[in-house]
């Protein structure tokens, strides 16, 4: 049975982000306050919103964990995918798209489920989003700034964990969705992804892991000629080959599901890195990739 009295927490977790990325576009927020502020929102929803994991679903091989634990992780997946929607909006239109794909598979999800109330929600979403859409894409008239991207990135990642509590396995004797969590990944796997992959350099650099740079998917992709839109269709194209993979093979586990689709874009992460090397320089190999572009703190 869906609770719909969990949306008013929602809205007003969206108010908050709001008033918070509007502030940031407008007259800019130092990162502490922005933090505290994710970290509020994130509480209500979890505490008080009841929006949190019961369990690691099988993920290295880990199942139930206490309400403490739960919420905890919880509270640190909703910052981070939050946060990642916003980092990965640095091309006309991308982070709209992926939000839009986002939303609209979890509307069909929850279509599917007969949880007709989180079906309204993504889909109202997936509407305004379209809408702004047509206004984002290169050239754009109009941009999306933290406002946008934070509130795109809070409505997915709830609209994940929802998904992943309603297909729990034992909830009901038979879920709509097998591996929930790891459909979830796959749904939200390009910006999930690109800050993994971002966090991971950067500390191994020894370089803060909050300090901007242009290391990003789509950094990377306009350093090999891509265009904006090109950029927006690529990753669009390859996140519904990755929800399509997912499920295709739902049956296979959480852990063996997520280990794949991570894989692969490991693989394609290490093609671009490749692909711009040798783009710079004939003599570039393939152990660079490792050696000089990745563990090199001077590298990007």
């Amino acid at each position: 049975m869906v609770d719909y009295k969990q949306a008013n927490f929602l809205i007003t977790s969206c108010i908050i982000l709001f008033a918070l990325g509007l502030k940031d576009d407008l007259y800019g927020i130092n990162a502490s306050t922005k933090f505290l502020m994710q970290l509020v929102v994130a509480a209500i929803l979890v505490v008080a919103g009841n929006f949190r994991l019961t369990s690691f679903y099988g993920v290295f091989y880990l199942w139930e964990v206490n309400m403490l634990w739960g919420s905890l992780f919880s509270i640190v997946v909703i910052i981070f995918v939050n946060n990642a929607f916003n980092l990965i909006d640095g091309v006309d239109g991308l982070a709209g798209t992926l939000g839009a794909l986002a939303t609209l598979c979890f509307g069909v999800f929850f279509a599917i489920a007969d949880a007709y109330a989180y079906a309204f929600i993504a889909f109202a979403m997936f509407g305004s989003v379209i809408g702004f859409l047509i206004f984002n894409y290169y050239p754009a008239k109009i941009f999306m700034g933290d406002t946008g991207a934070l509130i795109i990135g809070l409505v997915a990642v709830i609209l994940a964990i929802k998904f992943i509590e309603l297909n729990k396995i034992g909830s009901k004797p038979d879920p709509n969705f097998y591996s929930a969590p790891a459909i979830s990944v796959a749904v939200l796997i390009v910006p999930i992804f690109d800050s993994l992959r971002i966090f991971f350099i950067r500390i191994i650099q020894r370089r803060s892991p909050f300090k901007g740079d242009r290391n990003h998917v789509h950094h990377r992709l306009q350093r090999l000629g891509f265009t904006a839109n090109q950029i927006v269709f690529s990753l669009s194209f390859f996140n519904v080959l990755m929800i399509s993979l997912a499920l295709v093979l739902q049956t296979l586990g959480n852990f063996t599901l997520i280990s794949i689709i991570l894989s692969i874009c490991v693989i394609m992460n290490t093609w671009i890195t490749y692909a711009i090397g040798k783009k710079i320089d004939r003599n570039y190999k393939l152990t660079d990739v490792i050696f000089k572009d990745t563990f090199n703190p001077s590298s990007n």
